[in-house]
C-alpha cells in the first residue's frame, strides 16, 4: 500500500494564538499515531504559524516548545512574548522629524500665501509622516536566528530535512511568494519569518532582495493549498483566528456590549477574525474541486472560546492556562468528531490513541515540569500582581 503524504499547514494569529498552537500541536502530537509532528513530508506556515512550522523542521518538539513558555530549558532561549511587541523606535524618531519639516513649511506657505492653503491639505500632508507600523519585528528575527544556530539546526532552507513553506505577500504587487521554494531558498529562514508575520500596521515591511513584503494573511489565512500543490494527500492545519461569539456557550455570561466597553483594540480583533476566518471557509470549500481525493482535517478554538480572545499572554498564569486549554479543548474537540476524524485520519495510514481522549492527561506532567511543586519566581510575582488586580477590580 502507498504510503501517504502528510502535510502541515499553520496560521497566524500572533503571540496568543502562538500558545495556543503550541498546546494544540502538543495535544495532536500526543494522540496522532504512526506519525511525529517532526517527521511530516511538507510544511506550510504564516505568520505566527511560519514560527511554529520552522521550528518543527527544525527538529523542536511540541514537548520543548510547551516548556519554553513556562521555564528556561537550558541551551533554549524562553518563548516571551515581550519579544514580539518591541516599540519601533527607530521609525517614531524618523517619522518625527518628517511630520515636523511637514509642520513648518506648511506653516510657511500658509503665510506666504493663506488663500491657498488649508487645513484639510495640510493634515493630508502630515499623514505621510504617520509611523508605518508600531512594533519592531527585528527582535523577531534575531530571536529565531538564535534559535538555528545551536543543536545541529539550521537557518538554511536548503539543509533542513524536510520541506519548509514560509509564505509572505510582495508589498508592492499583492503576489504571494513561498519561501524555501526554488528561487526564494537563499533567504535565511529567519528573515523569511519575519517577513510573514510582518502584519501592515503592526510590523513594518521586510526588506528582501530589494523587494519589501508583509504577513502572508493578506491572501489566504492557512495557504493549506501549498501542501496540496506539493504533492500531499493529507493535510493537519491550526487555524487561532476564529471570531467570537458571545451568544452561545460559555459566553454568554458575558454582558452584552463587552467588546465595545473593551475599546477599539477588541473590535478590531473581532472585526479582523470575521474577515479572516470567513475568507478561510470559502477557500477550504474549493478544496474539495481543486484536489479531489485529498483531505485536510482543520482544529481551530470554538466560537465561544472567550478564553483565546481576552487572555493576557504577558502574565505567566495566563500563558500557561492558554496552553493548558488549548491542549485540553483540542483533545475534547477529537473526542467529540471521532466519528469523522478517525476515518480520515485511517485512510491515511494514521491511528488515534483512544486512551488520551478519555483519560486526558496533565499536560505539564507530560512535557516534564513540575509546575504545582516549584513554581518559577516569575510565575509567582506574575500570580500575586494577577492577584492584586482583581482586588483592585473588585473594590
Amino acid at each position: 500500500m502507498k504510503r501517504s503524504k502528510v502535510g502541515l499547514a499553520l496560521a497566524g494569529g500572533g503571540p496568543a494564538g502562538a500558545i495556543y498552537e503550541i498546546g494544540a500541536l502538543k495535544a495532536l502530537d500526543d494522540v496522532i499515531i504512526g506519525r511525529s509532528f517532526n517527521e511530516f513530508d511538507v510544511y506550510v506556515g504564516v505568520s505566527a504559524g511560519a514560527f511554529l512550522a520552522a521550528n518543527l523542521v527544525n527538529g523542536l518538539t511540541t514537548s520543548q516548545m510547551v516548556r519554553a513558555i513556562v521555564k528556561n530549558e537550558p541551551g533554549e532561549h524562553p518563548f516571551v512574548p515581550e519579544t514580539f511587541l518591541k516599540p519601533l523606535a527607530r521609525e517614531y524618531r524618523k517619522r518625527l522629524i518628517k511630520a515636523s519639516n511637514i509642520f513648518f513649511n506648511s506653516l510657511k506657505n500658509y503665510i506666504e500665501d493663506p488663500w491657498d492653503s488649508s487645513v484639510t491639505t495640510a493634515i493630508t500632508k502630515l499623514s505621510k509622516a504617520l509611523p508605518v507600523a508600531i512594533f519592531d519585528n527585528e527582535p523577531i528575527r534575531a530571536y529565531l536566528e538564535r534559535i538555528y544556530s545551536i543543536k545541529n539546526r539550521t537557518d538554511d532552507f536548503r539543509k533542513l530535512p524536510k520541506p519548509l513553506n514560509v509564505v509572505a505577500v510582495e508589498l508592492e504587487s499583492g503576489k504571494e511568494v513561498c519561501f524555501g521554494s526554488p528561487g526564494y531558498d537563499h533567504v535565511p529562514i529567519s528573515k523569511a519569518v519575519q517577513a510573514s508575520s510582518a502584519l501592515p500596521g503592526l510590523y513594518p515591511p521586510v526588506e528582501i532582495d530589494g523587494r519589501y513584503f508583509v504577513d502572508g494573511v493578506l491572501k489566504k489565512t492557512m495557504h493549506a493549498s501549498v501542501a496540496f500543490d506539493a504533492g500531499c494527500d493529507l493535510v493537519i492545519s491550526l487555524n487561532p483566528i476564529v471570531p467570537l461569539n458571545l451568544h452561545t456557550g460559555e459566553s454568554v455570561n458575558i454582558p452584552h456590549g463587552y467588546l465595545i466597553e473593551m475599546g477599539l483594540p477588541a473590535i478590531l480583533s473581532q472585526t479582523f477574525r470575521t474577515l479572516i476566518y470567513s475568507r478561510l471557509k470559502v477557500g477550504v470549500a474549493s478544496y474539495k474541486q481543486r484536489y479531489p481525493g485529498r483531505d485536510i482535517l482543520i482544529f481551530e478554538p470554538r466560537k465561544d472560546d472567550y478564553r483565546m480572545f481576552f487572555t493576557n499572554i504577558f502574565t505567566f498564569s495566563d500563558r500557561k492556562n492558554l496552553c493548558e486549554h488549548a491542549y485540553r479543548s483540542t483533545l475534547l474537540q477529537i473526542r467529540d468528531k471521532l466519528e469523522t476524524i478517525e476515518p480520515v485520519l485511517k485512510k491515511h495510514g494514521l491511528a488515534i490513541k483512544h486512551r488520551l481522549l478519555h483519560e486526558i492527561p496533565n499536560l505539564w506532567e507530560q512535557v516534564g515540569v513540575a509546575l504545582n511543586s516549584k513554581v518559577p519566581l516569575l510565575g509567582r510575582l506574575d500570580r500575586a500582581l494577577d492577584y492584586l488586580e482583581d482586588m483592585i477590580k473588585k473594590e
